[in-house]
Order: structure tokens, then C-alpha cells, then sequence
């Protein structure tokens, strides 16, 4: 039997172990050969909201706002990096110099959830900005990904020429800050278990099998 579950995953694509997360539960899933009938949902959530358009050096900004080091850096890099490798998850260190503002992605992505192609739309994103050291904030860049998505280009760029979805993103953002949450990843399993951080498959496994062991 198939046991159907709901997941909210509350990321930002410019967040390295949002991604290592995503690549956990999709592998946990995998683990558990069709017993479960998962259907995701990807939630707004800003690391850093009020960067400018044009982004700022990586670096800097970590440095900035964690206090680290070069050692610190380079060793946190590394760690990702390996993580990564472990999870079928290529980071190229070296092509991502700068960090951007995301909001228009996420008007994007849930654009794309209406569409039933969040998922696609999701990885797309991912992989263009830490495996091809592309600008998620730039609107040639988002338009270039809906369609390797598959969603309509023209109905893309009037989007992100427009204010649409402002609102429904925005509600959603202060939505999950009101529930307390405050770092990503973070998942909730049908809308009552969190599983916060970039957990290995294992993790996500046991949870998903002993939420659904409890399901009536």
C-alpha cells in the first residue's frame, strides 16, 4: 500500500545546504521504493533579503555576517563541496564568486507549483547557481531555466516584469517566520513534523517510515 505524504520544503536557492537537503530526502525517497506517495512543495524563505540587485562578493558577505575566516571559509567550501560529491550534488567553488538577491525566483517557483513543474524548476535553479556560477537574480537567467523547466518563456518574462505573485510570496515568507522558522533547509512532514538542516538520507529515511508507520 501507498502511503501518501505531504512535504513542505522551505529553502532559498541560494542556500548550499538547502540544496544538500533536497538531494537527502529525494534519495531517502528513493530508499523507500514507492512506499510513499510524496508530493513536495517548495516554501519561500530568504537568507538574505535585502541584498541589492547586483549581489555582493561571497567572501565578504560571510565574512561579514558569520565571522569567518579564510581558513573558516575554505574549510566550510570544503565540507559542501564533499557533501555534495557524496549526494550526486556537483558545487564548483570556484565558478560561485558572488551572492544575489532570490525573490524573483521565488515568484518563479510558485508560479511553477500551479504549473506542476516546481520540482523541475527547483533543481534547474539549484544547479545553475552552484554547479554553473549563474545569477538567479538576473531575468535572462530565470527565463533560460522555466524553459529548461518547461514553462512558458513569454508568460515567464511577464511575471518578472510585473509585480505578480509579490503578495502570494510575501505571505508565505512571513507565514513560516511567524511558525518560528528561522534557518533552512526546513521540512515538514505533513504539516506537523520538522526535520530542520541538511540531514543525511538516513535521517530522513527513518523519519518518513515512522511517520507513516503512525498514519491511521
Amino acid at each position: 500500500m501507498t502511503t501518501p505524504i505531504r512535504i513542505d520544503f522551505i529553502s532559498d536557492v541560494s542556500c548550499p545546504w538547502c540544496a544538500i537537503g533536497l538531494q537527502s530526502l529525494e534519495a531517502a525517497l528513493a530508499r523507500l521504493n514507492g512506499q510513499m506517495a510524496a508530493e513536495i512543495h517548495f516554501q519561500p524563505f530568504e537568507l538574505n533579503p535585502n541584498i541589492p540587485a547586483e549581489g555582493q562578493d561571497l567572501a565578504e558577505h560571510l565574512t561579514r555576517k558569520y565571522g569567518m575566516s579564510p581558513a573558516q571559509l575554505e574549510q566550510s567550501a570544503e565540507a559542501i563541496r564533499a557533501k555534495g560529491v557524496a549526494l550526486g550534488f556537483t558545487f564548483n567553488m570556484d565558478t560561485r564568486r558572488r551572492i544575489y538577491n532570490t525573490f524573483d525566483a521565488h515568484r518563479l517557483l510558485y508560479w511553477a507549483d500551479l504549473e506542476g513543474k516546481q520540482p523541475v524548476l527547483k533543481h534547474a535553479l539549484l544547479r545553475a547557481y552552484f554547479t554553473d556560477g549563474k545569477n538567479p537574480s538576473a531575468h535572462e537567467t530565470l527565463i533560460e531555466l522555466a524553459a529548461e523547466a518547461g514553462l512558458d518563456t513569454t508568460r515567464a518574462r511577464a511575471i518578472l516584469a510585473s509585480d505578480e505573485f509579490l503578495q502570494q510570496v510575501r505571505e508565505r515568507e512571513n507565514y513560516y517566520i511567524q511558525q518560528g522558522i528561522q534557518a533552512v533547509p526546513s521540512v515538514i512532514i505533513n504539516q506537523r513534523h520538522l526535520i530542520q538542516g541538511g540531514q543525511p538520507p538516513e535521517i530522513f529515511e527513518r523519519a518518513l517510515r515512522e511517520i507513516a508507520a503512525a498514519q491511521p
